[in-house]
């Protein structure tokens, strides 16, 4: 064999076991107890304090390049995945120009992307007015399914959707069986709701109620429902629309839901005044909410835990105002999911093996992937080192993201990620090896 780990604490699906888990040609072709006897050119054995994970799935990730490079770029971003035990994410379709709403664009993120990505890649196309044409040359081409907005995206060049254009959408994808995912916030709601200004964070928190984001995701389900569609719902942020998503599912709504680390770690009552790198939308609530989503992360009525790395340069977060509204909205935590959520798991009694159900398993079942997420036979040989008993404190300076801002930064967290393998290859930084996918090829 190429490559065999010895672990003691290794995640399969059974549980954490003591496992020796040998890897050929990048595929994993053994997993047998400890003692085992495996021959391979290259031994890892682990110590008591490492535990052995498959590699991350992050399917939110705004790598911003083609156009936005100097907000990230595939070399930081995926340089910062790695670093953080993630070997494969999936690119959203706006915040690059071109935004990936056609067959040509997509074209042109790849050849951005073709040299530069040390974890595999995979793209979103997404949908705007006027697009519906280009969306069945999207899927043929590859992409994992399609994102929407239900407001404005932020970006002039990414428009979103009228009522009437997300039905005609989602029926279109139906009938080849493509993936709905929605930004689902109410842009009448957040109309009439008080304007974002100022330093407070509390004006802010005011200007996204979550009345706007549970009319949307109501509106997504009864479209869902009409439809037949598949449908996520993107950054969960509200815990009141948990019970309807439940009620959805029960009747047959085909209908999954993602949340994030912020939502998970941080509370709107901490947020001090200025604060502007905790901007995100939709924003992070009080502290009942969070436990709320932590209940629902539980329960299963959220299926998923990603980054939405949303980065842009630090002038853009105009901490020289601390104005909330007009500071860039989005969160810079691309290396630091598996850590933040594993210090908020463990406090409330959660195991390793829930962070990976929750951050590779269903990330990858939700977009359609056969060999990743799992340690299992024939998947891809996509490992995480974890030594989940180490500390350290965030120092955004040393982070690989492009810009030194993150609301992590000073943070204690729980969790080290030692070293990262991507199809038996340790991601050492030096030379990129990471391929770009296509749906149906992973």
């Amino acid at each position: 064999m190429d490559l065999v780990f010895r672990a003691r604490r290794t995640i399969t699906s059974a549980g954490e076991v003591a496992r020796a888990v040998g890897v050929r040609d990048g595929r994993i072709v053994a997993i047998e107890p400890i003692e085992a006897e495996l021959d391979a050119h290259t031994v890892v054995e682990l110590g008591e304090d490492a535990v052995l994970l498959p590699g991350l799935v992050d399917t939110h990730v705004h790598v911003n390049d083609p156009g936005r490079t100097e907000w990230e770029g595939f070399d930081t971003a995926t340089r910062a995945a790695a670093a953080g035990g993630i070997t494969t994410i999936i690119d959203m379709p706006l915040n690059s120009v071109p935004p990936t709403v056609d067959v040509d664009a997509l074209a042109v993120k790849r050849r951005t992307a073709e040299g530069k990505v040390h974890v595999d890649v995979g793209f979103w196309g997404g949908i705007v007015p006027g697009n519906a044409d280009q969306l069945r040359g999207l899927h043929d081409a590859g992409v994992f399914g399609f994102k929407c907005f239900l407001l404005h995206s932020g970006v002039d060049e990414f428009p979103h959707l009228q009522p009437a254009e997300l039905a005609d959408a989602m029926g279109h994808l139906a009938g080849f069986g493509a993936l709905t995912i929605v930004h689902a916030e109410d842009s009448e709601a957040i109309d009439h709701a008080p304007s974002a200004h100022g330093e407070r964070y509390r004006d802010f928190l005011a200007s996204r109620p979550r009345g706007a984001e549970n009319l949307a995701i109501a509106q997504v389900i009864e479209t869902a429902r009409r439809t037949d569609a598949r449908v996520h719902i993107l950054h969960l942020s509200s815990s009141d629309a948990l019970p309807m998503i439940e009620s959805a599912r029960r009747d047959g709504v085909r209908i999954t839901v993602e949340t994030c680390p912020h939502y998970l770690s941080f509370t709107a009552e901490e947020i001090g005044d200025g604060a502007t790198q905790f901007k995100c939308c939709p924003p992070i609530r009080e502290a009942a909410n969070r436990e709320l989503l932590w209940r629902g992360l539980s329960d299963g009525a959220i299926d998923c835990v990603v980054s939405d790395h949303s980065p842009s340069t630090v002038e853009l977060k105009r901490f020289d105002i601390g104005d909330f509204g007009v500071a860039w909205g989005g969160v810079s935590s691309l290396q630091l999911g598996l850590p933040a959520v594993w210090t908020q798991a463990r406090q409330r009694g959660h195991t390793l093996v829930d962070v990976v159900r929750w951050m590779a398993e269903r990330p990858a079942a939700l977009v359609g992937m056969r060999r990743k997420g799992h340690i299992a036979l024939g998947y891809d040989a996509d490992f995480c080192v974890f030594a989940p008993d180490e500390a350290f404190v965030v120092d955004a300076e040393r982070l690989h993201h492009r810009n030194p801002v993150t609301p992590y930064h000073g943070r204690p967290l729980a969790g080290v990620v030692r070293g990262t393998w991507l199809r038996g290859h340790e991601i050492t930084g030096n030379r990129p090896h990471g391929q770009l996918l296509t749906r149906g090829d992973a």
